[in-house]
């Protein structure tokens, strides 16, 4: 047959069309996933779901370098599953280099035996969980064995221990949404929408609410994995650190903070920084304010020390919100201890802002501002130095 185009992935800074040759005609059973972080293809899922077998592969460039993910479970006549097996491989196919060919789960009631299979010896380990599952990401075709399970049982929620080919489950409760929806919530708050229908297949996957910000949509072309993952290049690390500082009267206030892309989403008030919530302001590591004198943004006093900045998108008036908890990861925010919020004055940017940028720049004797500036808008907070 010949071979047909099924979607552009856009690599780094470069746009290449990925080739995905139809090798057979699919059955319903067969689905191909398409993940993506805005307009970038991130990964390519393909899997295979029968009554007692679930098997796939998933191939991802996320991190530093391209992989492939493959799994095989087997299913019970009661849809749960009773061993998993994964792979990860080299984008040619080859076992990594000092790490286990292969890991092979049981799982066993309320635990699971994982064996981790070495040259040279196999690792095995019991674990306790219950409700365990074999999940990992961007192998999202695994979800189907637990959302079967739901459908099948009429559930409203379920709890479940997501087991990768790592040693420690991830606790996940999925809860059935309106229409065809499940929320996957992990243990940090973070949910992950699908649509499954009440076979469990999955339609649509929908992560932007969580930090990898990922997004999927099913198709039934069967793609050529392997010449998928030559194509692919390593998306590195997604959003680098940046650094902002400005003096003022033989002081320094300083911003470090992540840089996240548009990649082709939408921004304010949009699927980056929406409506009515708090926003990291960054990226990965929550974003710190370092200042050496005491600020003063309007009525909030900021005495000499480091702080994290968040900024709160009150439709119609924002606020850039310091916060004393300092060290966190940019999802850890906790309201209680706030030191202030101070009111955000938007603007129109001359020209489109693709990476995140904060500038710390002076605004005359004894006085500064801090521009938040992404996509075609600016949020700036002006303060005093003392």
């Amino acid at each position: 047959m010949k071979a047909r185009q099924l979607l552009p992935a856009c690599m780094s800074f470069l746009c290449v069309t990925i080739n995905l040759a139809v090798l057979a005609q699919p059955t319903s059973a067969q689905a191909t996933l398409v993940h993506r972080l805005g307009r970038d293809t991130m990964a390519v899922e393909h899997f295979t779901r029968t009554a007692n077998r679930l098997t796939g592969e998933s191939v991802t460039r996320l991190g530093t370098a391209v992989a492939r993910i493959q799994y095989d479970v087997a299913i019970g006549a009661n849809g749960r599953p009773t061993a998993a097996t994964y792979r990860v491989r080299t984008p040619a196919g080859t076992p990594l280099a000092n790490q286990a060919s292969e890991v092979r789960l049981t799982f066993m009631g309320d635990s699971v035996r994982r064996e981790a299979v070495f040259a040279d010896s196999t690792n095995t380990r019991m674990i306790a969980a219950p409700g365990g599952v074999p999940a990992v990401s961007p192998a999202y075709g695994l979800y189907e064995v637990p959302f079967a399970l739901m459908r099948r049982g009429n559930l409203q929620t379920m709890t479940i221990a997501a087991f990768g080919p790592g040693a420690n489950p991830q606790a996940i409760t999925l809860t059935a949404g309106a229409g065809d929806t499940i929320r996957a919530t992990n243990a940090a708050g973070l949910a992950t929408v699908y649509r499954a229908d009440r076979e469990g297949r999955i339609q649509s996957i929908d992560a932007t609410a969580t930090t990898q910000k990922l997004t999927a949509v099913r198709t039934t072309a069967r793609p050529d994995l392997s010449a998928v993952a030559a194509a692919m290049k390593p998306a590195g690390t997604l959003s680098g650190r940046g650094n902002t500082s400005a003096s003022f009267l033989q002081s320094v206030v300083f911003v470090n903070y992540g840089r996240p892309q548009v990649r082709e989403r939408t921004v304010w008030g949009g699927e980056l920084v929406p409506f009515d919530a708090v926003w990291r302001t960054g990226a990965n590591e929550a974003t710190h304010l370092a200042t050496s004198r005491e600020l003063t943004f309007g009525d909030v006093v900021v005495p000499p020390g480091l702080y994290t900045i968040w900024i709160n998108n009150v439709r119609g008036a924002p606020q850039l919100v310091i916060n004393r908890q300092v060290g966190q990861w940019g999802t850890v925010y906790d309201a209680a201890r706030d030191l202030g919020r101070v009111p955000l004055v938007m603007s129109a940017t001359p020209d489109h802002v693709e990476e995140f940028t904060i500038n710390v720049r002076a605004a005359g004797a004894g006085r500064g501002a801090i521009d938040l500036a992404w996509g075609s808008q600016m949020a700036t907070a002006t303060f005093a130095v003392r």
